[in-house]
């Protein structure tokens, strides 16, 4: 993996400006492909650098290096002194260049560079509750609104199947609202072969479809949520593919009880999700 460096050496005392070697090497991080290589992205705001700074499972932070106005040092005072507390270096950096790296109409003042947090998807398939399968999710938003209902319903695990967003886009940081470092992620090119080995964890698959044999009142009342399950999401367009949607033990229905032509993806995943949890 490339290393993190800036582009020329480091700056002089101040705050740090747009042209500045750490801004600028932080800004490529804005590119999908500059995330992949290096294993890093932004975050944006309080919450994000806040969830980061915990210690992770190998007992250290999250947190490469923060940038931040010094206003917003000024009223992070207790997030600057842990970050500095577990080594991290704090920039003070003038608005301009905290703008730069923010992908925000409305920027927060500090932004952290943090390492990625996806797992194996072995590990996402070995905890004990309900997952969930996104197929193709391209929306930020969705993805993002995503994994924090499935943290918010108490599943243990997401699963970006095929061609899905990255979840490092700015966006679905942002709409994780701190939630992508609440739950194990994982990421895999092929949907059919996630659904494989979910479904050899003993999981029953539910892939949630408008066109599906029952609804999901019905199977409430016939207790496929009384064991543990994943739900298989799809594409928030065109939904899931038929050869991907067969793979699934059930396809359930959520009732449209008034004349809305259906639910979005979001929407469609907690209910779902708290359907289970309700039964868990």
């Amino acid at each position: 993996m490339a290393s993190f460096q800036p582009d020329r050496p480091p700056d002089p005392a101040g705050p740090l400006g747009r042209s500045s070697g750490r801004v600028k090497a932080a800004r490529k991080l804005a590119r999908r492909a500059s995330r992949a290589e290096l294993g890093l992205f932004l975050a944006e705001g309080e919450k994000a650098l806040s969830e980061a700074l915990l210690p992770d499972a190998r007992g250290g932070v999250g947190v490469v290096e923060v940038f931040a106005t010094p206003a917003a040092g000024d009223r992070l005072g207790a997030l600057r002194s842990a970050a500095e507390a577990a080594g991290v270096r704090w920039w003070v950096a003038d608005e301009a260049a905290v703008a730069s790296l923010s992908g925000a109409v409305s920027p927060q003042g500090v932004v952290a560079v943090c390492r990625v947090l996806d797992v194996a998807l072995a590990d996402v398939v070995a905890t004990t509750g309900t997952l969930v399968v996104c197929a193709d999710v391209r929306d930020p938003g969705n993805a993002g609104t995503v994994i924090r209902t499935a943290d918010a319903a108490g599943a243990t695990g997401v699963v970006l199947a095929g061609s899905s967003v990255d979840p490092y886009n700015d966006k679905t940081v942002r709409a994780t609202v701190g939630s992508l470092w609440h739950l194990p992620l994982a990421l895999a090119p092929d949907p059919a072969s996630a659904v494989a080995q979910v479904r050899a964890s003993g999981r029953l698959v539910l892939a949630a479809d408008g066109g599906g044999e029952t609804d999901l009142f019905d199977a409430e009342d016939a207790g496929l949520l009384d064991r543990p399950v994943a739900w298989l999401l799809g594409n928030e367009a065109w939904g899931l593919p038929e050869e991907l949607a067969a793979l699934a033990d059930h396809r359930v229905a959520i009732p449209v009880l008034g004349r809305a032509e259906s639910l979005n993806l979001a929407t469609a995943a907690a209910v779902c999700l708290y359907a289970s949890a309700r039964r868990a």
